[in-house]
């Protein structure tokens, strides 16, 4: 089973390039964020054409995620991070695909820091980490994919020394990622490539993916329970080098589960 994830940027300027590599990689699920499109805009039509079911959680010009499953409609279990009912932005949704429990989050980004939208980061953060430990408390297999908006360690930034004070590398970001790893949820990008320079994210300016000036923010983590199913994991690089390119590329893992 290949799950996938893709911060597109904008769905309706990213569909299709979006279409084209779902044709050419076929991902049996993939969770997508930044959709920048309200409920009703989401092309749910092209979606069921390239042979994909979906569930949305849109909110106009800014953030949406959505999870997409082949061949089948995935079962939703959950829309909007819990902890805050007053929290009005679309960032994480939830549901079931062969038996797997797919988490999707867009994290908040959190820039200027110090200030109110680092504050919600780390608020979020920290609803999410409690979301997540309850997801392995429950024992059924699980992934959490998509844009976390932080760079876990030193090797998943281009020029480190740059960042220290962005919201995406500050100390209190990085050991939130760390404290959720520690519940048991394997970073499989990382696993499967331990000592290897990876990125997910170019910038449009200055010739960052030409240069390769990237960022690791875009994570597909691991249940214990899913952990040894992890085959590979990768990120499609060459996504980004197209026409009319998001800044992210996808990334994704390949598991074996049998006879599941």
């Amino acid at each position: 089973m290949r799950i996938a994830t893709f911060n597109v940027n904008g769905i309706g300027a990213r569909l299709p390039a979006l279409l084209q590599w779902l044709e050419e990689t076929r991902p049996d699920a993939v969770c997508l964020q930044e959709l920048k499109a309200p409920q009703e805009k989401f092309p749910e039509a092209a979606m069921n054409e390239a042979g994909y079911q979906a569930i949305w959680h849109g909110q106009k010009s800014w953030n949406g995620v959505a999870i997409l499953a082949r061949g089948q409609q995935p079962v939703e279990t959950g829309r909007g991070l819990p902890g805050d009912p007053e929290d009005a932005q679309s960032r994480y949704i939830e549901a079931v695909v062969n038996g797997i429990i797919i988490g999707g989050l867009y994290l908040p980004n959190g820039n200027p820091a110090p200030g109110p939208k680092f504050d919600y980061k780390l608020k979020w953060f920290e609803r999410f980490i409690l979301h997540a430990s309850q997801l392995i408390e429950g024992g059924a297999p699980a992934v959490l994919a998509g844009d976390f908006n932080v760079m876990p360690t030193e090797l998943d930034v281009y020029k480190p020394e740059r960042w220290l004070d962005d919201a995406l590398f500050r100390p209190e970001v990085r050991a939130a990622f760390h404290r959720l790893i520690d519940q048991g949820w394997c970073d499989t990008l990382r696993v499967t490539h331990p000592d290897e320079v990876i990125y997910t994210f170019w910038d449009y300016f200055r010739n960052a993916y030409q240069r390769n000036a990237g960022l690791r923010i875009d994570h597909i983590l691991l249940s214990p329970a899913l952990t040894p199913a992890l085959k590979a994991a990768g990120v499609d690089r060459e996504v980004r080098g197209r026409e009319k390119p998001s800044d992210h590329a996808p990334v994704w893992v390949e598991l074996d589960l049998g006879d599941r």
